[in-house]
């Protein structure tokens, strides 16, 4: 099961970066984060009131559901929208994909998790990849340089999402399905854009086209309901720095995509770039106890299986 979500995971976030470009134009960007998640909150609630799930919660867990539409839904989004502004969907997925470096760094913090030496050596060498990539930024780093703006918002933007992996982490280890949890932070995530798309959006409040409806369908189903819904229900079984193993895999369906569309083309600079940055992360995270929570294999004898997380 945990493979069958990675796989999901992996194919829906792969294309999501390029379907948000299908959003940028003259719709602003908050009020295209609100439709999306208020369509997929919406989705989720609903499915949750069919099945009978439980949709009433203490004021306490709402607030973490403000704090988790805050920094998942809604402020990180807003950067990587604005990011693609001024990079190629594939750049920007390669920076995103640090993100598990980000949760490692995280679950110590906040979770007294132990980062290893092979953790480090492996973040180490990603790091070293997203300079290689993109080196000419850094040579003429500036503010004032579309490039510049784009990996800085991109970056910041990784960081707030892993901000909220911790708060969706411990939202379900305090026993919050991921379906509900999910929703009310998307809703929240949805409101916190609405006052900003109503003062900043001075352009078109919609644009009936259809690459901007199909891409705003398809970011609020696929990218936010079913993607999210994996994901979030890996970060619950194994962890974010386990669930984050998908970041690996990603940017090579992202930047596949944008070769086709976006004309992207490839250096050797860039190749290399992002061999070490997958090959860090695989040092990061490859390892048999890994190996066997994703397949779903039994542990060896000698070595006890971890416990499995009870299903919600």
């Amino acid at each position: 099961m945990n493979a069958v979500l990675y796989v999901v995971t992996v194919l829906i976030w792969g294309s999501t970066w390029l379907a948000i470009k299908g959003q940028l134009g003259d719709v602003h960007p908050t009020a295209s984060i609100a439709y999306r998640f208020a369509l997929a909150a919406v989705i989720l609630l609903a499915w949750a009131r069919l099945r009978g799930l439980p949709l009433r919660y203490p004021l306490r867990v709402h607030g973490q559901f403000v704090l988790m539409g805050a920094l998942m839904f809604s402020t990180n989004f807003v950067c990587f929208y604005f990011a693609e502004q001024h990079l190629t969907t594939g750049l920007v997925s390669i920076i995103f994909a640090m993100s598990l470096l980000v949760n490692m760094v995280f679950a110590r913090v906040f979770f007294r998790r132990t980062i290893t030496a092979k953790m480090l050596v492996g973040g180490g060498v990603g790091l070293l990849g997203i300079v290689t990539v993109f080196w000419p930024e850094f040579q003429n780093f500036g503010l004032s340089s579309g490039s510049g703006q784009g990996v800085v918002l991109s970056v910041i933007g990784t960081l707030v999402f892993c901000l909220g992996n911790v708060v969706s982490g411990k939202t379900q280890a305090a026993g919050v399905p991921v379906v509900q949890g999910t929703g009310y932070a998307m809703a929240y995530g949805a409101l916190l854009m609405a006052p900003f798309a109503a003062i900043f959006g001075g352009g078109a409040l919609f644009q009936p086209t259809l690459k901007y409806t199909g891409s705003l369908l398809y970011l609020a189903v696929f990218g936010s309901v079913v993607g999210f819904g994996a994901y979030l229900t890996l970060l619950g079984r194994i962890g974010g720095e386990r669930a984050a193993y998908a970041m690996v895999l990603f940017p090579i369906v992202a930047l596949l995509l944008s070769t086709v569309f976006e004309k992207f083309t490839w250096t050797a600079r860039d190749l290399a770039g992002v061999a070490l940055i997958l090959l860090g992360n695989l040092v990061m995270v490859v390892n048999p106890s890994l190996v066997r929570r994703v397949t779903g294999r039994p542990a060896p004898a000698q070595e006890p299986a971890a416990p499995a997380p009870a299903d919600r």
